[in-house]
């Protein structure tokens, strides 16, 4: 494993920064090394931010690193804050990579400020989930991206969606790193093609370092292409709607579902050539996220529980939207858009998901632990996020001066829904919260040694 070393000079981070304490630290950085650090407004967010980029070394190879490309994400911000120390000091360990990097700590500001409660303290699923929020598709930095296909068009990029496409015309970077991260799980990772080299070895290897799992259950969605275990080439939005256009009843429109763009990865391959990795790190883990034992019972008879229970989560969701949307008094708010968006589209998600459950022939193998696990547990742990918001949007109405009878009625539901999820998953649940430091470190080492083969392969 290249750049191992490293690790021992990557702080111990206890917490996550806030925006403006990333903000501070870059412009520290920028003066502090003045001959090797750039600092740039790149662009604004949607409510006026300076989106800051730090542009590190002269290499002849460009490389951007953006992190917050969903704003629930910010391990990434974490890795760039102590990659940009080590490049702005011109470590030597990584003299032998000849690039110019553009660093953007968090590329969804917004988003992320209102993320930043659980910052302080990740320690439990309770204090993430009471705090958590991810923006609607259309609102999000990562699925933004100009697309036009079959009756998808949507060409509306996000202010700071714009900031990276007109980035990477211009830069025309061999490599990108979208760091994102998920919540619950072991470490995955997605990539444009199989570079060679033994790569995807080392991406297997690496979580092993910090005692960490490989998430060997289900995938994100049923229509990725795995290139080895944990390891699944990237997709944009045209392999979505062809998986929904495949599964929907007739005559059903995909973009009617979709309601968004496309990846970066997406567009980045068409105007630029470039190389994404994505390494998905979880703040949470239980040892049988990689426990390939297999069970009696097939994977499709542990999905279909899964789509029961997504079912009745959607109906006691829209019970209490029902009663509340009247009163709803920012229809602008985020967390509106992001609950609206997941009701309006919900349904036909799930009518995909269950044409695929029921036709899938390979469903009929048995089931790993790792994949009762994941369709068991942890479905049940993305379910309190909604809640979360939920939750938040309801408290956001009542400080507004909306009905209040009928807010604290939804939000007497809401709670309860709420704490129930929560009791389950602190029942079943086997979880570490997993030290920020090492999170850091197995993203870092990732991106570093696929800049190594990229570098090698010019």
């Amino acid at each position: 494993m290249l750049f191992k070393e490293l690790i021992r000079d990557i702080p111990d981070y206890k917490r996550f920064f806030t925006i403006d304490e990333m903000d501070e630290r870059s412009k520290a950085l920028a003066a502090k090394y003045p001959d090797r650090v750039k600092i740039t407004c790149a662009g604004y967010s949607r409510k006026g931010a300076p989106i800051h980029v730090l542009e590190i070394g002269k290499g002849k190879r460009n490389a951007l690193l953006f992190g917050c490309p969903h704003p629930n994400e910010p391990i990434g911000a974490m890795m760039l804050d102590a990659l940009s120390e080590l490049l702005a000091k011109d470590d030597p360990r990584l003299r032998e990579l000849d690039y110019t990097w553009y660093l953007i700590k968090s590329i969804d500001i917004d988003g992320t400020k209102l993320n930043e409660k659980w910052f302080a303290d990740s320690s439990s699923i309770r204090k993430y989930a009471e705090n958590f929020f991810r923006p609607a598709g259309y609102q999000q930095v990562e699925w933004t991206f100009p697309i036009e296909y079959k009756t998808l068009k949507f060409n509306k990029p996000l202010p700071e969606t714009q900031v990276l496409m007109d980035l990477i015309k211009e830069k025309k970077p061999i490599f990108l790193y979208s760091l994102h991260n998920s919540g619950f799980g072991g470490v995955y990772y997605y990539v444009t093609k199989d570079l060679g080299e033994g790569l995807f070895k080392k991406y297997q290897e690496l979580p092993g370092l910090f005692n960490l799992p490989l998430n060997l259950g289900e995938p994100e969605a049923p229509f990725l292409k795995k290139l080895a275990p944990a390891i699944f080439q990237l997709f944009g939005m045209k392999e979505e709607y062809d998986y929904l256009e495949k599964h929907l009843p007739p005559g059903t429109d995909p973009a009617t579902i979709i309601r968004a763009g496309t990846s970066s990865d997406d567009y980045a391959g068409a105007v630029a050539d470039s190389f994404t990795l994505v390494c998905e790190m979880p703040y949470y883990y239980d040892a049988r996220v990689n426990d390939q034992t297999h069970l009696p019972e097939t994977r499709q008879h542990y999905l279909r529980e899964s789509l029961g229970r997504s079912k009745e989560r959607y109906a006691a969701l829209k019970q209490i939207f029902d009663a509340i949307d009247r009163v709803i008094q920012d229809r602008d708010s985020p967390f509106y858009h992001a609950l609206t968006n997941y009701l309006e589209t919900v349904p036909g998600s799930l009518k995909a998901t269950e044409n695929w459950i029921e036709t899938d022939e390979t469903l009929k193998n048995p089931a790993t632990v790792a994949e009762m696990f994941d369709n068991t547990y942890s479905t049940r742990f993305y379910e309190s996020l909604s809640l979360g918001m939920l939750r938040r949007l309801l408290d956001e109405n009542i400080v507004l001066g909306g009905d209040r009878a009928v807010l604290e009625k939804a939000k007497k539901t809401a709670d309860e829904m709420f704490e129930t999820t929560i009791a389950f998953l602190e029942k079943h649940l086997r979880y570490h919260a997993i030290p920020i430091k090492d999170l850091v470190s197995v993203q870092m080492l990732a991106g570093l040694n696929t800049m190594a083969v990229l570098q090698q392969k010019e």
